[in-house]
């Protein structure tokens, strides 16, 4: 990792605002985890991508990706969705589930190049990653999508859904907007995928949700994936699959290959100088810090390239455009350290992210859990790290 030098340097900083932790201890984080990853049995999967019922051009886009065999969610869920069922699919981020559902959307497309697949998810980061993901699964299969996202010109994709796109994934405020524009009719989609539901219900989009439904064709295909469904989640259910299988992938699945650890600070004032002392580490070689505030992760930010370091920073105050160069620049390892909000713990797909800081501790076990599954992913072992 390029940094500078690795002479501390001393800078007047601090973080003197003690956050507490709702829900949980940070300390039995490492005593569940390492339960969970004792008990657990290794998941043997049924299917392979090679014997599902889908086209050849399908599976050779999967081959070229080095996929060959189904993650637990991808093996449960494909034959389901392949079958026309509604599913509910309870599974963490990192599991895989992008991949569970475009896959056999794709297949059904390409037999009926009429069907029309809306996706709906909570960020614009996850909308672009599953659109990326889209472009790899169909590569010459001349299937089109648009993306209808939130800071990014509007006349455009009013344009592009003029030419009847088969694929519509979109966050619920651009969503909004076609809609009253009259751009987007969502009575002609056969298919609905709502992802990371219980997200879009804590930032206060359940009323989007429930009035999109309220707008659907009454015969449709409906998938809903989400790590938790909690009492408001299930008023998403209620209205929206019809005699759904459900498909639950257990937290334990994705914590197997993540080594956990709490670092006590007992002097907050010295919190910058153990974050420091493990960065200058060799092992550190690409890393992922979150904070809790945008002022926060941004002054921490400032403070590390201050002192040498490679880092970044994605929060709510910088533009779309922003924050996917900088994820880019991170995948690409063109930067090592990226700070973040919680905006970024959700279903981003970033390879070798070998250590997760929690510099301020997530608020619930839930909100860990979709932190860490950024590190320790497609069977590497990662590692989090909780300053508590």
């Amino acid at each position: 990792m390029y940094r500078q030098n690795n002479n501390r340097y001393r800078g007047n900083f601090s973080n003197n605002r003690r956050w507490p932790v709702k829900s949980y201890d940070p300390s039995n984080l490492v005593r569940n985890s390492v339960q969970a990853s004792v008990e657990d049995k290794p998941y043997e999967a049924v299917n392979s991508f090679a014997s599902f019922a889908i086209s050849d051009s399908l599976k050779r886009n999967i081959s070229a990706r080095g996929y060959t065999v189904p993650t637990p969610i991808q093996d449960q869920t494909i034959p389901l969705i392949l079958e026309g069922k509604d599913v509910i699919g309870i599974a963490n981020t990192g599991t895989g589930k992008t991949a569970a559902f475009l896959i056999p959307l794709l297949n059904e497309v390409s037999k009926n190049r009429n069907k029309k697949v809306l996706i709906i998810v909570p960020t614009r980061e996850l909308a672009d990653q599953i659109r990326n993901e889209f472009f790899e699964f169909s590569r010459g299969m001349n299937i089109h999508c648009v993306l209808a996202i939130g800071g990014v010109n509007l006349h455009r994709q009013k344009s592009d859904l003029r030419r009847n796109p088969n694929f519509v994934i979109g966050t619920p405020g651009r969503l909004m907007d076609l809609i009253e524009h009259r751009s987007l009719n969502l009575s002609t989609f056969e298919t609905i995928v709502l992802d990371e539901v219980d997200q879009m219900v804590d930032i206060g989009f359940i009323s989007s949700i429930k009035y999109f439904i309220s707008l659907l064709a009454d015969k449709r295909q409906s998938l809903f994936f989400s790590a938790t469904v909690d009492g408001k989640a299930k008023e998403v259910l209620n209205g929206f699959v019809r005699n759904p299988v459900t498909v639950s992938v257990k937290k334990q699945d994705m914590l197997k290959n993540i080594k956990h650890d709490v670092i006590r600070i007992p002097n907050q004032a010295k919190k910058i100088e153990h974050l420091h002392d493990l960065l200058i580490k060799k092992e550190f070689e690409k890393v992922l810090i979150f904070g809790r505030t945008k002022w926060g992760v941004q002054r921490l930010s400032e403070e590390l390239v201050k002192r040498g370091f490679n880092a970044d920073v994605i929060h709510g105050n910088r533009t779309q455009s922003q924050r996917l160069r900088i994820l880019d620049r991170f995948k690409r390892n063109q930067i090592h350290i990226l700070l973040a909000t919680d905006v970024a713990s959700r279903g981003l797909d970033i390879d070798n992210v070998t250590h997760v800081i929690n510099y301020d501790p997530p608020e619930t076990y839930e909100v860990y859990i979709h932190r860490i599954g950024r590190t320790g992913r497609a069977d590497k072992i990662g590692n989090a790290l909780t300053f508590v």
